[in-house]
């Protein structure tokens, strides 16, 4: 799966928000729950269209209005991201990204607990 820019991931979030969306749908949300400057129409379409070429969004035409729904989910690329970070930056160690976060303070146990579970599935039958 490829990797999204920040604008790429900007305009993902409000479809994934959305479902099914307009590229009017998309400026709105990104200025109303995002607190973003209201990009301008064609800016947004331009963007849809990479997505689309991308795999990330599939699209039906009303007319000239195309309805945006998203193709890929955002916890399926989520899932992806964070694999491709624990890659690069922590050897593909799951243990060196918790020590990590650990030394840094962000995460509460609980939070801990949880991400280990998620990262290490067979975790969860250990005692």
């Amino acid at each position: 799966m490829k990797k999204l820019t920040r604008a790429e991931e900007e305009i993902m979030q409000a479809v994934w928000a959305l479902g099914e969306c307009t590229v009017g749908d998309i400026r709105t949300y990104l200025e109303t729950q995002l607190q973003l400057p209201k990009p301008a129409q064609s800016t947004v379409s331009t963007v849809a269209r990479i997505l689309l070429e991308k795999g990330f969004l599939e699209h039906r035409a009303y007319g000239r209005t195309f309805v945006y729904s998203p193709r890929v989910s955002k916890e399926d690329y989520s899932r992806q991201s964070i694999k491709q970070l624990v890659s690069d930056y922590f050897g593909g160690s799951a243990n060196r990204l918790v020590s990590f976060l650990v030394k840094q303070e962000d995460l509460s146990l609980e939070e801990l607990n949880r991400l280990v579970e998620k990262l290490d599935p067979d975790q969860k039958s250990k005692p």
